[in-house]
């Protein structure tokens, strides 16, 4: 089933629907042990990664707090390939309590350039081979261009259609120039807090992908925060992700 809350403003939003990775394949079952699926009242609507046994990184715009309520069951999948099924591998946790970055949404008034949440688990995760922690980059450094990367995800197989993957599938991406993303998308992107991919119109991550990592050389980079009006395939407009290096000093001032 999908599940529509995403968010529309000038730009629309990878989230809130079951969704996938545009262009991809099937991935390797638990072949990213670290990937979470988010879900509100059993349906995945984002993704995220495990970056302590009980902590799950994503972004923050993947919890709408106009639409969610105490009564909404706010859960994280782990362990999981195909999401549909209830799996030997699975753990599926409560969330505890969401930290969303302070300057995400002031006023009214949102910036995507700190798209960035933590959720805090209820219970610490089993680590296994099925689940296991991914570590962060050590220091805020910068990610250059043409640099291979992938990302994961679950649901929309065509960026047009409503046929959502049960299975995790994946994706390669190249890092564009961070002044090409700034000159097309403008005030929207911060080259200090943002990463982008080049739009080939063929690869790519969509609705539902949000808060999932790009992985580039191992390490996590960025975390899946938005593309253009809803068009995952689109050419002339770049991906955007959150810098996840940037964020380090406040993910380990609330994690501790």
């Amino acid at each position: 089933m999908v599940h529509y809350s995403f968010l529309l403003l000038v730009i629309s939003l990878a989230a809130g629907m079951e969704s996938d990775i545009i262009g991809g394949k099937e991935a390797k079952p638990h072949s990213r042990p670290y990937m979470a699926s988010i879900q509100i009242n059993k349906h995945h609507t984002c993704g995220g990664m495990l970056i302590r046994e009980d902590y799950v990184l994503t972004a923050a715009h993947c919890l709408n707090r106009s639409v969610f309520s105490r009564k909404d069951h706010f859960e994280v999948v782990l362990g999981a390939h195909n999401i549909t099924q209830k799996e030997k591998s699975q753990q599926r946790i409560p969330v505890k309590k969401y930290i969303r970055h302070p300057m995400f949404e002031q006023n009214n008034e949102i910036n995507y350039s700190y798209d960035i949440m933590l959720l805090k688990l209820k219970n610490k995760a089993k680590l296994s081979k099925y689940v296991k922690v991914q570590p962060l980059p050590k220091k805020n450094g910068k990610t250059p261009a043409n640099v291979l990367c992938s990302i994961a995800g679950w649901g929309l197989k065509s960026p047009n259609g409503n046929q959502a993957s049960d299975v995790m599938r994946e994706v390669s991406l190249k890092l564009q120039f961070s002044t090409e993303c700034k000159y097309k998308w403008m005030h929207y992107f911060s080259s200090e807090r943002m990463i982008c991919s080049v739009s080939d119109g063929k690869h790519g991550f969509c609705l539902g992908d949000s808060g999932s990592p790009l992985i580039c050389n191992t390490k996590p980079q960025g975390i899946a925060s938005y593309t253009i009006n809803g068009d995952c395939s689109n050419k002339s407009y770049p991906q955007v992700y959150v810098k996840t290096s940037y964020f380090l000093p406040w993910i380990k001032k609330n994690i501790g």
